[in-house]
């Protein structure tokens, strides 16, 4: 039995929840990543004993998959756009900022399906934005190439995010720090393209580059979605 299907158990002797439970733990990991979140921990934060724990979670994995639902609350819009193409920016644009919010969330992105009614709604949003555009398997591969998109993406921010202070140096101050080792390689002329992109390209921050990619994406959706049997 899933932890979706199990009832909880009556509030003694001291009132508690899931719902309590799952948002101590989203502090825990918005405090100090998934490695900061364990039954034990929660119960501290609850001043529960971690038995009483069990009674309503049995494995921590449970407790990340609720935990996941939960943020995808915050990912479901209250006003579902009408055009299938803003349904799936809406989808990867608040995603990406719960994920700004939860940087743990990018540890759990792009697994197994989440089966929590949040993450179910979501799905079923999307899906039934694209429905009768094209067939079903169509369908099925313009949301994974999406969601592949955004996932990627995302995890590459908070990546990037993490080592900023991991190192305690900005994205400036790296490539200052680099800077004349990747200058001294350019200039042996084996990496022309490189060099190319190091000299002439334009830089632009996580969400321009975001939404550039997402458009891409998304341009390439409604090419397939207009000739679906290509």
């Amino acid at each position: 039995m899933t932890v979706w299907d199990r009832p909880e158990p009556p509030t003694r002797p001291a009132p508690l929840d899931r719902e309590r439970i799952v948002a101590a733990a989203i502090a825990l990991a918005d405090e100090g990543g998934l490695e900061a979140v364990s039954l034990r921990k929660v119960a501290a934060r609850l001043d529960v004993g971690p038995m009483r724990l069990y009674q309503y979670i049995s494995t921590k994995e449970e407790l990340f998959d609720l935990m996941v639902d939960e943020v995808h609350a915050e990912i479901l819009p209250e006003e579902q756009p009408g055009d299938w193409r803003e349904v799936l920016r809406t989808h990867a644009d608040r995603t990406r900022q719960a994920t700004l919010r939860h940087e743990w969330l990018a540890d759990l992105l792009g697994g197994r399906p989440t089966l929590g009614p949040n993450a179910l709604a979501v799905t079923e949003a999307t899906l039934a934005a694209l429905d009768g555009l094209a067939d079903l398997d169509t369908v099925m591969r313009a949301v994974e190439t999406v969601s592949a998109y955004f996932t990627g993406a995302i995890r590459r921010e908070i990546a990037n995010l993490r080592a900023e202070r991991a190192t305690g140096l900005s994205k400036r101050d790296w490539q200052r720090a680099y800077g004349p080792y990747v200058s001294r390689v350019l200039a042996t002329g084996r990496f022309p393209a490189l060099a190319k992109v190091v000299h002439d390209g334009t830089e632009v921050d996580a969400e321009t580059s975001f939404a550039t990619g997402l458009d891409w994406v998304l341009d390439a959706v409604a090419a397939k979605l207009a000739r679906p049997s290509a």
